[in-house]
């Protein structure tokens, strides 16, 4: 039970001081989704929460990065219609509209994780910042918070790198562009993550020039054969795309932004009229008091062992401020396990290929599981399955034949993990993490029947049929032949 002390000699200090069962620092998706589990089965629970409510997600990431997007691809419709014998023409974007559409998609999920519905639901939700007194004890403003268990969900912010001239000049962060209202004449874009690709694709839709700065390779934690067909499209598009590029130095002046690059030896500068920085993102875990609680961390996050416990034995971390890459899914599936382990002492063990992610460009790229090169790592015999999205009939009526299917199988047929870089793969995706979880077989994901034509069929379709049959099936196959001789 939730309890505040009654005032009494020692004044104030006593006055403020809160007990919990469960005090959780960050109001992302997975403190709120661990909050509302908590409080559901009878547990007190303190939020704390210096920011916004709803986390990197909701107010600077998925929602308004999909919502962006959503408006880049009408724009490009409007752009590319002839092949569907409709007459193109160039939209005009209206970049204050576009700003408040992408706010209103915020306000429309920001009432789920209001502090309104969250006390209304049980939960005390504390404004400011929460900080670590010792290790069984957070303050945070005028409270003192002391409970059975902590939890760490404080998430992430961006990662600004050390480049000349860059600490006066002005620049987005991949925080602060969703709410531009400025017109982008020629957009600058240092680094080539998935951040970096995304925005740049749908700013480049959205009428600006974009050129992309990347010191290594784009979409470099992705599998190559898959991130190839994105930046395939990007460049297409008329997105300059510049590989092992080091950013040397950044000059603003009369209202322009140069940057120096060296590449191949060789320096040159780059004028644009905008410039973003997306070079990732670290964990929000400074100011904590982690040495006060006796916390072990590093530079990339909170040390966790497989069931998110940290060196105090009643502190756990969830989500990005694990170190991880920004994943709202991976958030919430840390917040499930937790549940499980805080309410009903069944500690479960993190299983990281379980978790899908997707890259909300066009076509998407969407992963669950293990990919080709860490199944190799991890096994032996394992069979690399391929469907191209060309020979879908609902992709050729949509325009949209880029990308293909790829699974990753053990020899028995056991699905390992499967890649997806099509229009819609974070839709498609679902059935296949599914499958991972599961422990399913590539015969099993041919024997249902999708509806027609959908791009569901890419899951099903005859190329994987004949997979599942070349894949451990020789004895039916002599089977066939034996019976198809006696008649």
């Amino acid at each position: 039970m939730l309890m505040k002390s009654p005032q009494d000699s020692q004044g104030d200090f006593e006055k403020d001081l809160i007990e919990a069962d469960i005090c959780i620092l960050g109001a992302g998706p997975g403190g709120v989704a661990l909050a509302l589990a908590a409080t559901g089965y009878g547990q007190s629970v303190v939020l704390v929460e210096k920011h916004k409510m709803g986390g990197t997600s909701l107010n600077y990431g998925a929602v308004p990065g999909v919502a962006l997007a959503a408006a880049a691809e009408r724009a490009h419709a409007f752009r590319t219609a002839s092949a569907f014998g409709i007459h193109p023409f160039e939209p005009a974007v209206d970049r204050g509209a576009l700003a408040a559409s992408i706010a209103e998609a915020v306000a429309a999920e920001a009432p789920n994780v209001s502090i309104e519905r969250l006390t209304g639901l049980g939960v005390h939700v504390v404004r400011g910042i929460g900080r670590f007194a010792d290790p069984k004890t957070v303050i945070a403003g005028q409270h003192r918070i002391v409970a059975r268990r902590f939890v760490i969900a404080t998430g992430c912010s961006p990662v600004v790198p050390s480049i000349e001239g860059l600490d006066s000049a002005p620049y987005f962060t991949t925080d602060s562009i969703y709410g531009s209202r400025e017109p982008l004449d020629h957009l600058i874009v240092i680094g080539g993550g998935a951040s970096g690709i995304e925005i740049a694709q749908a700013q480049r839709r959205l009428g600006a020039r974009v050129t992309i700065i990347e010191r290594d390779t784009a979409l470099k934690r992705y599998d190559a054969e898959l991130a190839s067909v994105v930046c395939g499209r990007l460049v297409h598009e008329g997105v300059v795309v510049l590989e092992a590029a080091e950013p040397r130095s950044v000059e603003w002046q009369a209202g322009r932004v140069r940057v120096e690059v060296q590449r191949d030896g060789q320096d040159s500068k780059i004028e644009g009229s905008h410039l973003l920085v997306a070079c990732g993102r670290r964990p929000a875990i400074a100011d904590l008091g982690l040495k006060e609680a006796k916390i072990a961390f590093s530079d990339e996050g909170i040390k966790v062992n497989a069931s998110l416990r940290t060196s105090n034995r009643r502190v756990y971390a969830l989500g990005d401020a694990t170190g991880l890459p920004h994943s709202t899914n991976r958030a919430q599936y840390h917040a499930a396990l937790l549940a499980r382990t805080l309410l009903f002492r069944q500690a479960g063990v993190v299983q990281p290929e379980l978790i899908p992610s997707v890259l909300h460009t066009d076509p998407e790229l969407a992963t669950v599981g293990l990919s080709e090169a860490e199944a190799i790592a991890k096994r032996r015999q394992i069979q690399v399955l391929r469907w191209p999205v060309r020979e879908n009939v609902r992709a050729q009526t949509l325009k949209a034949p880029e990308g293909h299917i790829k699974v990753i199988a053990e020899r028995t047929g056991k699905i390992l993990g499967a890649a997806i870089v099509s229009a819609q793969a974070g839709e498609l995706i679902q059935v296949w993490a599914l499958a991972v979880q599961r422990g399913l077989t590539v015969e099993d994901m041919s024997g249902w029947i999708a509806p027609y034509p959908s791009l569901g069929e890419l899951a099903r379709n005859s190329g994987l049929n004949r997979a599942a049959a070349a894949s451990g099936h020789a004895v039916s196959r002599s089977w066939v032949k034996l019976l198809a001789k006696l008649g």
